[in-house]
């Protein structure tokens, strides 16, 4: 622990001075996470996806 001028102990962050560039990767990852989310949707990609779970649906029961 430091003390301060008033004599009052400082406790130190348990964070390294670059903190800031921790907090920027989560928020970067997001912004990538929604574009690609978005592009997805934009190519139609749920309604592929939902024909093919349900022809796999269909072929794992026997009537397809």
């Amino acid at each position: 622990m430091m003390i301060d001028p008033d004599n009052q102990p400082v406790r130190k962050s348990p964070l390294p001075i670059h903190g800031t560039r921790l907090r920027r990767v989560p928020l970067v990852l997001l912004l990538v996470f929604l574009f690609l989310l978005l592009v997805g949707i934009a190519v139609d990609e749920p309604t592929r996806v939902l024909e093919q779970a349900r022809s796999v649906c269909l072929s794992c029961i026997g009537i397809g």
